[in-house]
């Protein structure tokens, strides 16, 4: 069973998010989020995180990148519950109970996202507006292609 976890390769992130996902936390695409927003809507840091950002489940926060990873069963009931909660606290669900079921699909969907991927696969969404609502693609980057190299700062501790 895979999933997906925040990963940082610069420090970008904290500049174009309003609210920007920990390093290593897990992501769904957490596109419902934008599912009644409209042109006037996307402006500033809320359009980048419209655009192509992941949504965290412990901080609601957002990630450009996502590493697809392994989880366990009793790791995927907790973000269940955690969003549920979610969606209690912040759309109004009556209820965790009631909400479970809709929590449980969007992590089922990161899921069926993720499962075909070997671990360390790199995962980046767009997102953009149509006629019909929010449309999201994806972009997967192979852990040969991810020489994370490319991305490193090198440094001379000593200086």
């Amino acid at each position: 069973m895979q999933l997906a976890r925040a990963i940082h390769l610069d420090e970008s992130d904290q500049r174009v998010f309003a609210s920007p996902a920990r390093t290593g936390e897990w992501c769904i695409s957490g596109g419902f989020e934008f599912s009644n927003w409209g042109e006037a809507d996307l402006v500033g840091k809320p359009r980048q995180a419209f655009a192509n950002g992941w949504m965290g489940l412990e901080t609601a926060g957002r990630a450009t990148f996502v590493a697809v990873t392994q989880i366990e069963p009793d790791e995927i009931a907790r973000l269940t519950d955690m969003l549920a909660q979610h969606f209690v606290d912040v759309y109004g669900a009556p209820d965790r109970d009631a909400a479970r079921p809709v929590a449980a699909e969007e992590l089922t969907q990161m899921q069926a996202l993720c499962a075909d991927h070997p671990t360390n696969t790199l995962l980046t969404l767009a997102r953009e507006l149509t006629s019909s609502g929010v449309k999201e693609s994806y972009r997967i980057i192979e852990p040969p292609e991810a020489d994370l190299t490319q991305f490193a700062i090198h440094a001379d501790m000593n200086s």
